[in-house]
């Protein structure tokens, strides 16, 4: 059943959303060779506990961390440690928070100092991935324009996108119907209705879209090796067009 927020339930959500910005923001600024995965995983502790909010992520069917962080070939879900980051590396952190009931989900990858032409591509394919997702949610449309937006430009850029993984409703669960692929067909699947929250967020590979996940249970990898880039935000459907609800 797909929910659909009242004009309360947004503003508490553009709150939380506002939160996730927060510690995203923060997390990148931290970003440099030599930090740790989990000091990036502190930064983002600090910001939303100073928020009077809750980590989304932290004991999430046994999550361990306030954020994902995966470098370079690692897709989605890398759990915080020792790993240092170094020149060249590409680091994808996804974060999420809690405040009212309310959940906010966002992610970016950030290059570490000076990084390949193929990564920098990546990066940029990846974020405009997102941004033409996010430019189909208005009423009336449906899931597959904006999967199919994202795969155009994806794999326009000569990437892949990831299918095993895919975008979500959020609310007040961070995980809610409707499941949004970042692939598909105009004019197929749900109808977008005004108050429909969904976290768009598109997994691109520099090489094949094959995936598969680590002894940790959560780690997820291309199965090639390649780099991997993820951009997210969570996005409200309304009469006015998207609002991005995880932007500061």
């Amino acid at each position: 059943m797909i929910a659909c927020k009242s004009t309360s339930e947004l503003a508490l959500m553009r709150e939380a959303g506002r939160i996730t910005a927060r510690a995203l923001r923060a997390v990148g600024d931290a970003v440099a060779i030599g930090v740790t995965t989990a000091e990036l995983d502190e930064v983002a502790v600090e910001v939303i506990r100073a928020a009077g909010a809750r980590a989304a992520f932290k004991g999430y069917q046994g999550f361990p961390a306030t954020i994902c962080a995966s470098l370079n070939s690692e897709v989605v879900h890398g759990i915080p440690g020792r790993r240092k980051l170094a020149e060249g590396d590409v680091v994808s952190v996804d974060v999420g928070a809690v405040i009212d009931g309310y959940f906010g989900d966002s992610a970016r990858t950030f290059p570490v100092g000076r990084v390949s032409d193929e990564a920098t591509r990546l990066l940029t394919a990846t974020r405009e991935s997102l941004e033409a997702g996010i430019a189909c949610c208005w009423p009336g449309m449906r899931l597959g324009d904006i999967g199919a937006a994202v795969q155009a430009v994806a794999e326009g850029a000569g990437f892949s996108v990831v299918r095993e993984y895919v975008g979500h409703g959020i609310g007040r669960a961070m995980h809610e119907e409707p499941q949004v692929p970042n692939y598909g067909t105009p004019g197929k699947g749900q109808v977008l209705l005004a108050g429909m929250v969904i976290a768009i967020e598109p997994m691109v590979n520099a090489g094949k879209a094959d995936v598969r996940q680590l002894k940790d249970g959560w780690t997820v990898v291309t199965a090639d090796g390649s780099l991997s880039a993820h951009f997210e935000h969570t996005v409200a459907i309304t009469h006015d067009g998207p609002m991005v609800l995880t932007m500061e």
